[in-house]
């Protein structure tokens, strides 16, 4: 299956959207998913079944214009360059029609007040004023109107087109002929049309904003890269940057790709990838992303991922893809809102036969009800209340290094009741690290070092890397031994000068014969720790021993503490015996353990949690997590920095950071509270106005709701909803 986004302009409301998905999803081998607040299609098709051009012939076809296919850079400009022009063509028509609606207005006033006017032509002039903000202003309305009429359907722009016609013709027919009744409502039309033009207007500025983030993020690569091509520094656009290149980076400029340091030292702004406020301290052998900012010294680095595959791009893609799919809660307003248009109708007909006939209320009377039925009665707010709001939450989400890959997660998150933990990778660092040197005669500890580190100088063990690193970190010269034989599943043997080492186990030490029954409690001890314990022998004397172990990850106990307050229940899962679980768990203060559980095991183990009824949330590293992570109800996998879209996640932790969990709880259950605000406001908004409207309190109040204030209505309800979204954007998350 091929994936492609679509970005689509001239879209309405969110009928238009309805209407586009629909059309798209009846093409054999297509799979869409359209959204009104980023104005973007998701299409996923089958390229034996149908192609691109079909699909965008398609969408052109219900009279929508289509931007590009692609996801290439120039487009990222035309999509800009477009939403720039709508912006401005919605300001220009909004302005045209509010100036040609001041003097409709004005006589309008006069003639409720009674005062008498002497303006040559006033009536020709009134007419011509109307029907230009009735056909220049409300052109975009009947287009519209007859688009959803071509592909059987009726949306926001029916109900305009036909509320503001009603009152536009009715006007001009009352006013040239022989009638009594001289009440027309051109003021009406026009107003309505020029309040629904701002309402758009603001709708189309503030829609950009919330996008503005991920916008910043795909603006961030630069478009130039210097590399080394025989053996001289050459400029070189950025798609013909190859993995692998070495590539020079100066004080101040923008890291062009990802990769591995392997020269230099300086501190790297990753602020606007990870949202990391500090800059980091990059030397050789950290890894570096594209995008970010060298704020200090000179740096070279060997591209490990160029182009799309950038953990930048990569970002992109997921929030993107994330904005563009729909969760369940979205699905019901969907329905709502795609037979609402009709129930609509139903009302203002239904209403103006009920006045007119049944209460013989004149026709105007009946008119203006009808109208104001019509108008204030306009689904983009429901349309708008869910798009948004996922749209703003991820955003925030990705700001703060968080990827929310599946909008369905922030309805599911707040139900979680039990958190699984991985270990390894997860709580921990995943790497073993020496946490204790203990010297048989004190004082002796840094030679117990070098000494274990000369005899592991050759070795690839895990054990040796934990061992020179501690060396190094204590400046201790680590000279190579005279020989060096391995003993698998024991330690190691080396002769240095004079000096027989023996390192290893305990069955080592009894296999050549070296006592140890005067550190056996602090083994014992040691071990009942979760450490594992090598021995270090000289000419076949116990010199000293030294712990090597898995460390906690930097505020690991902390996040437990935090989410059993928040009412969860903390469950680590390990393939680890027993000992060093238990050890580990008891040091973040987790109470329930399943140990020495196989990757292929652990999922077994999140379907028998569920069996009980729990609704369980799986934290892993994404490398043998996989089958949990995709059996949890939410998946949180905790990235590596070369690993960034993991499949079976719903969120990804960029940063590696743990602390982000609680961030990223925070941001789905904040962005599924706005989500519910909006809906709330968008349905009381519609249940509570469409009453008025129809004239049921004018027998009790004797107050009519005029048309023009319905339109005004209809153009704040959809700017409230967008404004609420739009505040999620300054909002700071817990964590």
């Amino acid at each position: 299956m091929k994936k492609v986004k679509i970005p689509i302009v001239s879209m309405h409301c969110a009928s238009c959207a309805q209407k586009i998905e629909a059309t798209l999803n009846k093409i054999n081998g297509v799979k869409a998913y359209v959204n009104f607040a980023t104005e973007k299609a998701l299409v996923e098709f089958d390229e034996t079944l149908t192609n691109e051009k079909e699909i965008k012939n398609a969408i052109e076809q219900l009279g929508y214009k289509v931007i590009g296919l692609h996801e290439e850079e120039t487009l990222l400009d035309r999509e800009k360059e477009e939403r720039e022009k709508e912006i401005k063509e919605l300001w220009h028509v909004f302005f045209v029609s509010f100036i040609f609606s001041i003097p409709v207005f004005f006589f309008s006033v006069l003639d409720m007040l009674n005062i008498p006017v002497n303006f040559p032509f006033k009536e020709f002039f009134i007419v011509l004023c109307a029907t230009i903000v009735q056909f220049y202003g409300g052109y975009r309305f009947y287009k519209g109107a007859y688009n959803a009429f071509k592909a059987g359907n009726a949306n926001m722009d029916t109900l305009v087109s036909i509320g503001t016609t009603a009152a536009y013709f009715y006007s001009l027919f009352t006013l040239f002929s022989s009638s009594t009744e001289k009440h027309v409502y051109f003021d009406t039309s026009t107003i309505i049309i020029t309040f629904i033009l701002l309402g758009k207007f603001l709708e189309a500025k503030v829609k950009g904003k919330t996008s503005e983030a991920i916008k910043k993020l795909i603006g961030l690569q630069p478009k130039t890269a210097v590399v080394i091509r025989k053996n001289k520094e050459i400029e070189i656009p950025i798609e013909e940057v190859n993995i692998n290149d070495i590539v020079i980076v100066k004080p101040g400029q923008k890291i062009p790709v990802d990769g591995i340091v392997i020269h230099g030292n300086s501190f790297v702004d990753e602020s606007i990838i990870t949202g990391e406020s500090m800059p980091v301290e990059k030397k050789k052998g950290s890894f570096v992303i594209a995008g970010s900012i060298n704020k200090h010294g000179f740096l070279k680095i060997k591209a490990t991922k160029v182009g799309k595959e950038t953990m930048l791009n990569q970002i992109v893609k997921l929030v993107e893809e994330a904005q563009l799919k729909k969760p369940q809660i979205q699905k019901l307003a969907d329905k709502i809102s795609g037979i609402f248009t009709y129930i609509v109708f139903f009302i203002a007909l239904f209403s103006f036969i009920t006045w007119h006939f049944i209460f013989n209320k004149p026709f105007s009377f009946a008119l203006s009800i009808a109208i104001a039925i019509l108008i204030i009665a306009c689904p983009c707010a429901l349309g708008l209340a869910t798009p948004l709001a996922v749209l703003a939450g991820t955003t925030k989400a990705a700001q703060n290094g968080i990827l929310i890959k599946n909008p369905e997660v922030l309805e599911k998150i707040e139900n979680v009741d039990v958190i699984v933990f991985d270990k390894t990778g997860t709580l921990t660092v995943g790497k073993p690290f020496v946490t204790y040197v203990m010297a048989i005669e004190k004082g002796k500890e840094k030679e117990v070092l070098k000494y274990a580190a000369i005899a592991e100088k050759i070795s690839e063990h895990p054990i040796a890397e934990a061992i020179l690193k501690k060396a190094k970190e204590e400046k201790i010269n680590v000279e190579k031994p005279k020989s060096f034989k391995s003993i698998p599943g024991y330690g190691v043997v080396a002769l240095y000068k004079d000096k027989v080492l023996v390192f290893g186990n305990i069955k080592l030490m009894k296999k050549k014969g070296i006592k140890i029954e005067n550190i056996e409690k602090e083994i014992e001890k040691l071990q009942n720790e979760g450490k594992t314990v090598a021995i270090l022998a000289v000419n076949k004397k116990v010199f000293g021993i030294i712990a090597i172990s898995d460390v906690l990850k930097e505020n690991a106990k902390n996040v437990v503490e935090r989410l059993e307050e928040m009412g969860k229940k903390v469950i680590m899962l390990t393939g680890d015996n027993k000992r060093s679980a238990m050890a580990i768990a008891k040091s973040l203060g987790i109470k329930e353990v399943l140990y020495e559980v196989l990757p292929q095991d652990k999922g077994k183990e999140i379907e028998k949690l569920q069996k009980k009824g729990y609704k369980v949330a799986m934290v892993g590293d994404g490398i043998n997590d996989a089958i949990a992570l995709s059996k949890a109800d939410v998946s949180i996998a905790v990235a590596k920095a070369t690993d960034i879209a993991i499949e079976s996640a719903d969120i990804v932790l960029v940063k590696d950071d743990i602390k982000d969990i609680i961030k990223a709880i925070d941001i789905s259950s904040y962005t599924l509270k706005k989500i519910k605000q909006n809906l709330f406001w968008a349905f009381f908004y519609n249940i509570t106005a469409i009453p008025i409207a129809a004239g049921l309190i004018y027998p009790f109040t004797g107050i009519l709701l005029n048309p023009a204030i319905a339109a005004a209505s209809m153009a704040f309800s959809s700017v409230s909803v967008v404004l609420n979204s739009f505040l999620m954007l300054i909002y700071k998350p817990k964590g």
